[in-house]
């Protein structure tokens, strides 16, 4: 499936990247390369297979936690390395 250069460029502005024409040459082939190579699910038998709408029972999500502590100069190590705030480790916001 070769993608046409406007969908290029729609698939760039999308993942926010600012390719120069090289690039889009490059990550075009490569892309269509990895479509074309997705398309071959198309032929995969799935007669009989029923589809998976949740994928809870899939894994053990209902175990117990573990606290385990640390060796104490591991811990001042990490400790050492990152701005902390009342005992606990601050870290970058995440959205």
């Amino acid at each position: 499936m070769e993608l046409k250069k406007e969908e290029i460029k729609h698939i760039a502005e999308l993942s926010r990247l600012e390719l120069s024409e090289k690039e889009e040459e490059k990550f075009g082939g490569q892309l269509s390369s990895i479509l074309d190579y997705v398309k071959t699910l198309d032929e995969a038998d799935t007669r009989g297979v029923l589809p998976t709408a949740f994928v809870g029972n899939l894994s053990d999500v209902w175990r117990s936690d573990e606290v385990k502590a640390w060796p104490q100069d591991e811990n001042d190590l990490a400790l050492s390395q990152s701005e902390t705030e009342d005992d606990l480790v601050k870290v970058k916001r995440v959205l």
